[in-house]
C-alpha cells in the first residue's frame, strides 16, 4: 500500500484521482456515440477497419497499427523496478484512448491521449512516495486514407503540465513533432513511433525539457489470436550530462486477442531490461501489463 509524506500529499492524491476519473469518463462519454455510427459513415475508403465479425488476424494487425481505423481504449500498467539505493519501484497506469476521425477524402486524424496515474517513490527513503496524476501527453497523427504498403502518420505531440505534484511531472508545457511508420508483411508488424518535445512555457525554476521518445515495435502473429511482441521505449534527455542521456531497454513478451462475452479485447505482458540507463537513480527492469478494449466498426445497415 502506498505511503504518503504528509496529509497534503494524500489530499492531492484524492483530488487527482477524482480529476483523472472525470477526464476518462468524459473521454468514454465522447466515445460512446461513435460506437453506434455505421461503418460507411466512419470508415475511410482506402483504409482497413475491422468489423465486429472480423477475424483474429484482422484484429491483431489493427491493434498493432498506431494509425489504424480502430477505436480502442488501452489500459497500460508499467512498473519500473529496482531504482535508487533502496531498490524502489515506480508504477504508472496509462489510460490512452484512441478515437480515429475522418477529416477529408484524403486524410484521417488519429488522436492518442495518454493520461498517466503515477506512484513515484521517494528514492532517498525505503518507504515514502507520491501518488497522483502525471503530465497528460496528447499526440495528433494525420494519416493518409489511401492504403499503401508503408503505413505512416505525422503530427504534433504535446506534454501538458497537469501533474498534481512537482514529483509527478515537469511543470512545463511542451510541444514537438511526432512520426510513425510501419509495414505489415505476412504475420509480421514492423515499425517505429518517435517524437521529440521542447518546453515552451512554464515556471522558470523548473528545468527546461528537450526529450526524445522512440518506440520501435516488432510483432509476430500466430494462430488463435496469440502474438509475440517487443515494443520498448527508448528515451533521451538531451539536457542531461554526458553519460546520462540515454535510457535503452530491451526485451519482449506475448499477448492474445480474445473476447470477454461479445467484447473484443487485447491483453499482453512483457518485460524489459534497461541496457543503458542514467545514473544514479534509474530502474533496472520494467514490467508492462496491458489490457485494451476494442471497438470494431459497425457494419452499414441493410436497406
Amino acid at each position: 500500500m502506498p505511503h504518503f509524506s504528509d496529509d497534503a500529499s494524500l489530499n492531492r492524491s484524492i483530488r487527482c484521482f477524482g480529476l483523472s476519473f472525470f477526464l476518462n469518463a468524459v473521454l468514454v462519454a465522447g466515445l460512446l456515440p461513435l460506437l453506434s455510427v455505421p461503418q460507411s459513415a466512419q470508415q475511410p475508403s482506402g483504409a482497413s477497419a475491422p468489423s465486429p465479425g472480423a477475424s483474429e488476424e484482422d484484429l491483431q494487425k489493427a491493434t498493432q497499427n498506431p494509425v489504424a481505423s480502430l477505436i480502442s481504449v488501452p489500459f497500460q500498467n508499467n512498473t519500473d523496478l529496482n531504482a535508487g539505493p533502496f531498490a524502489r519501484d515506480k508504477n504508472t497506469l496509462n489510460v490512452q484512448p484512441v478515437i480515429p476521425m475522418q477529416l477529408s477524402n484524403s486524410w484521417n486524424l488519429i488522436p492518442r491521449i495518454i493520461t498517466p496515474i503515477v506512484f513515484t517513490p521517494d528514492y532517498s527513503q525505503p518507504h515514502l512516495g507520491t501518488f497522483g496524476l502525471g503530465d497528460i501527453a496528447p499526440t495528433l497523427f494525420f494519416a493518409p486514407r489511401k492504403a499503401s504498403k508503408v503505413i505512416w502518420g505525422i503530427g504534433p505531440s504535446f506534454l501538458l503540465p497537469t501533474a498534481t505534484d512537482d514529483n509527478l511531472g515537469t511543470g512545463k508545457f511542451c510541444i514537438g513533432p511526432a512520426v510513425v511508420a510501419l509495414v505489415q508483411p505476412g504475420h509480421w508488424t514492423l515499425g517505429a513511433l518517435t517524437s521529440n518535445v521542447w518546453s515552451v512555457a512554464g515556471p522558470s525554476n523548473r528545468p527546461d525539457i528537450n526529450s526524445l521518445s522512440l518506440q520501435y515495435f516488432v510483432n509476430y502473429n500466430m494462430q488463435k489470436g496469440w502474438f509475440l511482441t517487443s515494443s520498448p521505449i527508448v528515451s533521451a534527455n538531451w539536457n542531461a550530462s554526458s553519460g546520462n542521456v540515454w535510457l535503452i531497454p530491451f526485451g519482449g513478451g506475448f499477448g492474445r486477442i480474445f473476447k470477454a462475452g461479445t467484447q473484443p479485447m487485447n491483453g499482453s505482458i512483457s518485460s524489459y531490461y534497461n541496457l543503458v540507463r542514467p545514473q544514479p537513480i534509474s530502474p533496472t527492469w520494467q514490467l508492462r501489463l496491458q489490457l485494451a478494449l476494442l471497438f470494431p466498426r459497425m457494419p452499414k445497415p441493410a436497406k
